[in-house]
């Protein structure tokens, strides 16, 4: 993630912008039979649901909810579940009308497809052209050799892969939770995703998002040393003044190896290598290669190996204070793509460290590993440790389906929740309903995995869709470096902003923000605000995989 240590953004009219209305909806819309609801912060009884038209079609009772803890309004529910019939809509309550959304079949598709085109838009190294990008054009990047850190007179060809983040540096472990997020969706739910039209050069070859996906594997092959180790990240110096990134042209440098990066890589290459296996199968085969050759290397090295920026480096860090969880991982995902007992044993040894069984980010990656299993489908799983795993994720939802009904907007997120990229939270809670949905072949949290996108999409003390180009009253200033450089009014679409952080903690967001703000509402769409407006790799991907469950 990337920062700055003062603001030079001046004349922003569009600072702090208010939502106009008190009554919030999904922006973008419901599936014909899911629930629906709005919320309302003004006394409510009676609500309608008007067409375009005016028509009334659907009249209902607002249903108190009372005071919303995370955002201090007093709320009523509008719940308009059996209106199913296609079409666009709005709200009525309390003498206010409400943005309009639609219902339909495939209301959720372009949001779908504008979260995972976003990756295109953050490829690193090539030129982003007129027929896939439109006017977000951009000439190559960063396209020079980088040099090691250590030490200078060594040169290497790191060029490809995503940006991370606001930023243009390019960082490991980062790299292999949103390839793993994405991945994982495409598993488990092949028939949303194999049919994406993303248009970008490599249509046709490959289900689009795999072709995606593929590029940033490129680029993460390029990190790895020939014994296996593998470097913790790309950048400068420092990061970049916000430039195009074909501007950005100081030097590169490829930092140290640290033990959390190698086992995420050697994780995330096999995992890759099972899903490219009927679609690229050389490409399959090199994955594994280099997973195996990493492994080898994990093996020889047991100590951590942490990261912290050496003196003189102020990019994004991406520390983490144990390994013990990406080990974990990598042992994992190499028995389900082998199906050797040497991994599994290796395994069954790393689960004798404590740490969690479902987190899905990128500093704890146990629910990875625990997801890798209880997918794998090999007869000589442990049926012990398959239970272990399905009850983790279960005791997780059941957990999580709790906050959620308590927060009178659906998010499952409790106050400690809204931190820089609060989104994130949000959507790896909304990937657990997921999770544990699908390995109970049941529907029990599929309402509360929609709350969740619900939120992200208006349903929230802001009112703001936290997808750019997404929505009537969506973000469209985030801290994004092409964004702003690019002189393009309209954001490039599909970016999910970090969102509301209780404890902002850069200089536009304090001088923004009042103190004393519930944490729901402690954000403002300025480009300045890193703590709050971000995007990132894995705030997209795990936002890709709940829109693909619930769609």
């Amino acid at each position: 993630m990337a920062n700055s240590s003062d603001s030079y953004f001046k004349n922003r009219e569009y600072t702090n912008k208010k939502f106009p209305l008190h009554i919030f909806v999904n922006q973008v819309g419901y599936l014909p039979h899911s629930e629906k609801r709005a919320v309302i912060t003004l006394p409510a009884e009676d609500f309608s649901v008007i067409d375009e038209q005016g028509n009334i079609c659907f009249e209902g009772k607002a249903v108190h909810f009372g005071i919303d803890e995370c955002s201090g309004d007093d709320v009523y529910i509008a719940d308009f579940s059996s209106l199913t019939l296609s079409g666009k809509y709005r709200v009525r309550a309390a003498g206010e009308t409400s943005l309009e959304f639609c219902v339909g079949e495939n209301v959720l598709d372009r949001t779908l497809n504008a979260v995972t085109k976003a990756y295109y838009f953050l490829r690193c190294g090539c030129p982003l052209e007129e027929k896939y990008a439109g006017k977000f054009t951009h000439g190559k990047c960063h396209g020079e050799r980088a040099v090691l850190w250590e030490d200078n007179s060594v040169s290497l060809d790191i060029c490809g892969g995503w940006h991370d983040a606001g930023d243009y540096g390019r960082y490991v472990t980062a790299a292999a939770c949103a390839v793993a997020h994405l991945l994982y969706a495409y598993k488990m739910f092949p028939e949303k995703l194999k049919g994406l039209s993303l248009n970008i050069p490599e249509s046709g070859a490959l289900p689009d998002i795999l072709g995606e996906v593929k590029y940033e594997l490129e680029w993460l092959l390029k990190m790895q040393r020939e014994d296996g180790a593998v470097y913790h990240k790309a950048t400068t110096q420092h990061h970049a003044a916000f430039v195009m990134p074909e501007n950005d042209v100081n030097q590169m440098y490829v930092l140290p190896v640290s033990t959390m990066a190698t086992a995420d890589f050697a994780a995330v290459c096999a995992l890759a290598s099972t899903v490219y296996r009927d679609e690229d199968r050389e490409f399959s085969e090199r994955l594994l290669a280099a997973a195996a050759n990493t492994c080898r290397w994990l093996e020889d090295s047991p100590e951590f190996i942490g990261f912290e920026n050496p003196d003189g480096c102020h990019t994004g860090t991406y520390g983490e204070w144990t390994d013990k969880d990406n080990r974990f991982w990598a042992w994992a995902e190499m028995f389900a793509a082998t199906g050797n007992e040497h991994y599994h044993e290796n395994m069954k040894k790393a689960l004798k460290e404590e740490f969690p069984l479902t987190a899905l980010g990128y500093g704890s990656v146990g629910g990875f590993g625990a997801l890798s299993y209880l997918l794998c489908g090999r007869n000589c799983c442990d049926k012990a440790l398959t239970e272990k795993f399905t009850q983790a994720f279960r005791a997780d939802a059941e957990r999580l389906a709790h906050i959620s009904d308590k927060c009178g907007y659906g998010a499952a997120m409790d106050e400690r929740s809204y931190c820089w990229g609060s989104n994130m939270n949000l959507m790896k809670r909304g990937m657990v309903f997921a999770i544990a949905d699908y390995l109970a072949h049941s529907d029990k949290y599929r309402t509360y995995a929609q709350r969740q996108a619900d939120y992200l999409l208006g349903v929230n003390a802001t009112g703001y869709s936290y997808v750019t180009g997404i929505g009537d009253f969506c973000c469209n200033y985030p801290h994004l470096r092409p964004a702003y450089a690019d002189g393009i009014e309209k954001c490039i679409p599909g970016m999910v902003s970090g969102g509301p952080n209780g404890r902002p903690c850069d200089p536009d967001a304090i001088a923004l923000v009042p103190k004393g703000t519930p944490p729901m509402k402690c954000f403002a769409d300025d480009v300045g605000c890193y703590s709050l407006n971000e995007i990132t790799i894995y705030w997209n991907s795990p936002t890709v995989f709940v829109l693909a469950y619930i769609s």
